[in-house]
């Protein structure tokens, strides 16, 4: 039998329920129904059409997943050409930082407008993006673009992950994050080989261009089979009024100026100087006064709303994230320096090297998401997870000029396994004690976490690598040399031709100086893994929901007028949904 759900006609009469970011744990929605209409059947059972929603939103997360890590071995490259120097690291945080910084402000903005539209926007404006930075004739050109990229890159993956907390249960919810993470997995194993191959036999502008006809693709896709439901109505102005401007332009404000902060340090300047310290300290300023103003009476719809780190688990999970992240990029971008750096190796075999890394945590992230599903219990799993991370993070030390191949692999896979315990299960962790008002909010806030880690796990390391080769550059013997890898040149000379094309004594002294150098990087990255693996007996063990309660479940039929009073018609479930 059909359900008939009145609504406002001229919804004009909101209260504070109407707000889908409202932090009232039972809030209505827009358009109220009935909880045989809320309890949606798992997804296993919903037949096609579930599957027809889920799998362009996977080809998109492909998409991402490529350009994540296809620059790694092609960046030193890009670098020589450009001559780009310190402004290097820009060339990966500018795509992380808007991918970052933009994800809160994505949530509000999917909470509002609904979600298909804004996934396609977000895979076109990742194109765009994509050809503008394969055909940069300068470094600054080249960071525009991934600028832009990383606008879209950002929406791409929060979308994902927002689309698929609609249509499944957090109970079940580890188990298709960990396809997803699987596809995740295929593109970030492909790209440093497929970047490899690109820098080695055509241009490295094709890092970029390989973009544009995937990114065609999965438009097509998503505009015929992304077809999912938004009851919601508002007016534009009403519409508007529910993003937190202010709250958005402090968070990415904040953001910038940390990142500029970090990347100049040591670099460009030292890390006394107040060109350092000040736009640190203000990036610093501004997102305590983020959190300030969204707890405060004058932020009425909050980007990230305070309950989500008053409540202990959803807290704990949010900084996991945060820190998983992190030490996942910090392995993915300089394990490919010590190949280089160290073992000599060319770009292509540094990329084929890295696929233990890139692949380990495949399974595990499968198996785990099924674990999830079928015990409901995250802790054991998370304390499993970041174990082994701790584990491969002090192998990774060991890892000298001497280190054999079947060292390198084990060390890889050990950290590895550890990524994808916990890459699956830390959402629903952080959705597990908050009400489905605020999946939007909480989604939203983990892919902001997860991401603004990931600029981290490039940035402080880099930071730290540059710190450390030049206190350690006056053991190059040559004058001329040392002088050429000084203040921050080091990384962009990473390239087993140059090395190679050195004398011996200096070349033993620089592949000296770079294994010191990462041997540091690693330190610090256990003690971070070790402190995490901490905080997991922090968390508290939530029962996981088995139904979802959501507006924006999968479109059977056109929610339709039946009376001038705008009734809304909420569509049976067809035969084939619940077989």
């Amino acid at each position: 039998m059909e359900t008939l759900v009145k609504q406002d006609p001229e919804n004009k009469n909101h209260s504070p329920s109407d707000n889908p970011l409202s932090e009232d744990p039972a809030a209505a929605t827009a358009i109220p129904i009935t909880q045989d209409a809320q309890a949606l059947p798992q997804p296993a059972s919903q037949g096609w059409r579930f599957w027809a929603v889920f799998i362009p939103m996977c080809v998109a997360t492909l998409l991402a997943a490529v350009e994540a890590t296809v620059a790694s071995t092609a960046l030193p490259f890009i670098v020589a050409e450009l001559n780009s120097g310190d402004l290097y690291v820009w060339i990966m945080n500018g795509y992380l930082l808007t991918s970052t910084a933009f994800q809160p402000l994505y949530g509000q903005f999917a909470s509002v407008w609904g979600r298909r539209w804004l996934s396609m926007f977000a895979v076109g404006i990742f194109t765009l993006g994509s050809g503008l930075s394969g055909g940069a004739s300068s470094t600054v050109m080249l960071i525009a673009g991934r600028v832009i990229q990383g606008i879209g890159g950002g929406g791409i993956s929060l979308m994902t992950q927002l689309i698929i907390s609609d249509l499944v249960s957090v109970r079940e919810r580890g188990k298709y994050i960990g396809i997803v993470f699987a596809v995740f997995g295929a593109g970030t194993t492909a790209g440093p080989v497929v970047g490899g191959v690109i820098v080695q036999h055509t241009s490295w502008r094709w890092v970029f261009w390989i973009n544009l006809p995937i990114g065609g693709a999965t438009l097509i896709l998503q505009y015929f089979f992304l077809q999912v439901t938004y009851r919601k109505r508002f007016t534009f102005k009403e519409k508007l009024r529910q993003i937190d401007w202010f709250g958005n332009f402090l968070l990415i404000t904040s953001v910038i100026s940390i990142l500029i902060a970090l990347s100049w340090a040591n670099t460009r300047y030292p890390w006394s100087s107040s060109k350092v310290l000040v736009p640190l300290l203000v990036g610093f300023a501004g997102t305590v006064g983020f959190h300030c103003f969204e707890a405060s009476k004058f932020c009425v719809q909050p980007t990230v709303p305070p309950r989500l780190f008053s409540n202990r688990t959803c807290a704990v999970a949010m900084v996991l994230t945060f820190a998983q992240s992190m030490l996942t990029f910090w392995q993915i971008y300089f394990l490919p320096v010590y190949f280089q750096s160290t073992k000599l190796v060319s770009p292509v075999r540094s990329g084929v090297l890295l696929l233990p890394a890139l692949t380990a945590g495949v399974p595990t992230a499968v198996i785990s998401g099924a674990v999830l599903t079928k015990t409901g219990r995250y802790k054991p799993i998370h304390a499993v997870g970041l174990g082994l991370m701790t584990l491969g993070s002090g192998l990774f030390t060991l890892l000298d000029p001497s280190s054999s191949l079947a060292r390198i692999i084990l060390f890889q896979v050990v950290a590895g396994f550890g990524v994808g315990c916990v890459q699956t299960t830390l959402l629903p962790a952080a959705q597990a004690d908050i009400p489905q008002s605020l999946v939007a909010a909480v989604t939203s806030t983990w892919g902001f976490m997860r991401s603004y880690g990931s600029v981290w796990g490039i940035s402080v390391p880099a930071a730290i690598f540059n710190a450390r080769f030049e206190n350690l550059r006056g053991e190059i013997s040559d004058a001329a040399i040392r002088a050429q890898l000084g203040y921050g040149n080091g990384y962009s000379h990473v390239s087993n031709t140059y090395i190679n094309g050195l004398a011996s004594p200096t070349k033993q002294e620089l592949i000296s100086v770079y294994s010191q150098s990462l041997k540091l990087i690693w330190q610090i990255a256990l003690g971070l893994a070790g402190l995490c693996f901490l905080l997991v007996f922090l968390e508290k063990e939530v029962a996981l929901r088995k139904t979802v309660e959501s507006d924006f479940g999968l479109k059977e039929k056109k929610i339709k007028d039946v009376e001038s009073g705008q009734v809304a018609e909420v569509p049976q479930r067809s035969q084939d949904e619940t077989s």
